[in-house]
Order: structure tokens, then sequence, then C-alpha cells
């Protein structure tokens, strides 16, 4: 990356200029000095304590990052909605693991995402910014390299990433719209399943009813916390668990996994701070169930 230093940052250091202009972080300051990187002024290696002069060319080279053990690309279908040098935005299908684990080593968005990224010459890890449960579909965020996730990272952590979800639980709410807000932690014994308890982490979120069926609601849900398997859970103590979650409840007669789908991202675009935002319809499982 480069930037022509401006009057306004006449006299600052190298250190100062990349952590309060561009938002580094100290940890991939760290990384650039320690791990091959490079830090130029007009073309010579400098200090990050170098204080800059105006007119100056200021070049940063990252170091080559590194994939985990798991982390190997993979000829696999990938639905792209928005590609640029810094970030992908992805349409995740319902049964794909974002991440390899224990359990899953193959076939996921991670290794799909690598294998992208092959085909592109791209030396890149798998950098996962807004990540979906396995049986979740729709919107996916991920940054392209460890610059823009970290900025993206602290965009999360502001709450300025915005996201909605629809799902299709089972029955009818008494309340058309409302908020759910019971803290939520982990079920004794079990290293997935959450529930509602008191001295579990503060969780609360927003629903508004769309459709409602013989058997189900269409649910648009916001949140204002991000939980493990908030969505599920709030639904699921409140007697209204999503269709085809048998984990927390709900029937697998109409749909084999839990009706739960993020259909709308907008956000900050990390290093041109144009806001960008997606739509994305259910999958055709939820779509099916919907029309019958």
């Amino acid at each position: 990356m480069k930037w022509t230093i401006d009057a306004a940052n006449d006299g600052k250091m190298i250190r100062y200029y990349l952590q309060h202009v561009h938002g580094f972080s100290r940890k991939i300051i760290k990384s650039i000095i320690h791990n091959d990187g490079e830090i130029l002024v007009n073309g010579v290696p400098k200090t990050v304590r170098y204080q800059l002069q105006a007119g100056d060319e200021l070049s940063v080279n990252f170091p080559k990052e590194q994939r985990g053990h798991y982390l190997r690309p993979e000829e696999l279908p990938l639905v792209v909605v928005y590609e640029d040098d810094d970030v992908l935005v992805i349409e995740k299908p319902p049964g794909v693991a974002t991440v390899p684990s224990g359990i899953h080593r193959t076939g996921t968005i991670a290794n799909a995402v690598l294998g992208h990224y092959e085909r592109q010459g791209i030396s890149y890890t798998f950098h996962v910014v807004t990540r979906l449960d396995r049986d979740t579909s729709g919107l996916l965020l991920i940054a392209k390299h460890r610059y823009s996730h970290s900025l993206l990272v602290r965009s999360q952590k502001a709450r300025t990433i915005s996201r909605s979800y629809q799902a299709i639980v089972e029955g009818h709410l008494e309340n058309k719209q409302g908020t759910i807000d019971f803290p939520i932690g982990r079920k004794d014994g079990s290293i997935i399943e959450r529930i509602v308890r008191e001295d579990g982490k503060h969780a609360r979120t927003h629903y508004e009813i769309l459709k409602e069926s013989a058997y189900h609601s269409l649910v648009n849900i916001r949140l204002e916390t991000g939980r493990t398997h908030q969505i599920r859970v709030h639904f699921a103590h409140i007697g209204h668990p999503l269709a085809g979650d048998d984990l927390y409840g709900g029937s697998t007669e109409f749909i084999s996994r839990q009706a739960l789908h993020c259909h709308w991202l907008k956000f900050e675009h990390p290093l041109s701070k144009e806001t960008l935002e997606f739509r994305l319809p259910p999958a055709d499982d939820m779509e099916a169930l919907l029309k019958n």
C-alpha cells in the first residue's frame, strides 16, 4: 500500500501515521517488522520512528500470510455477490460449514474461498468477518487480507456492520413485533448447545412478523448482540423454535435444517469508506416451505 504524505501529517512518526490515520493495529505493525514485511519512504527502508515529511511517499509491503493446517484450497462452487481487492461477499448455502473443524475438514467455505484465491494467484488466507452456522444460509462477509480484516473487526465491535435475518418459526407469536431479551449461556454438559440462563451473557433480539401460514411464521430479525445460536435459543425459549431446528425443539417434517437466512448486509468499506449494501432472498428450501 502507498500513500503520499500531506502537510497535515508533516513531522508525524510512521507508527503514529499508520495507527491513527489508517487504522493499523499494533499487531499488524509488529507483524510487518518481524515477519519480512517492509516499510519504505521514497523507496528507502525506514523504522516506524522515522518522522515523515510532506511529499514523502510511504509504502508498506505486508509479509506473506500463513494458512492453518486445514486451510487448503479446493475446487468448490462459490457464488460471489461482490468482490474487490479488500473484501469479498458471498452467498453461503445451507449445509456447508464456514471453516474446517475436526468433523468437517474439507468442503467448507474457507476451502472454497482459498480455491477462488488460487485461481486469481492470490496468496491470502481466510479471514471471515460475519460467520454463519453450518445450516444457516445467506450473505457472508469475508476480508481478503489481514489489514482489511482488522478494520472490519473494529467496525464489528463498534456495531457499524448491520445484518438482518429471516427465519421461519413454528406457530404464531402473540406480539407481531417486539424484543426478546434473555441472557444466554452454555448448557451444562454440552459444548454445542446453549440455553437461557441467569448467569449467561446479555442477549437481545428484535423481531417483526412478515407473514403467517397455518403452522408457521416468517420473521424478520435484527440482532443487538451476537451470542452463539442467539436467534435459535431465543425463539425456542419463547415457545416458537425455528422450523427444522431439531437441536432446539423444531420439527424436521417440513425442512431438514434450521430455517434461518441472512438476507441483508450493510457495512462501510474498510478502505474506500463507501457504504455497501446487499440483499439476498432466502434459499430454495425456505422458499419452498413458504410457498407450501
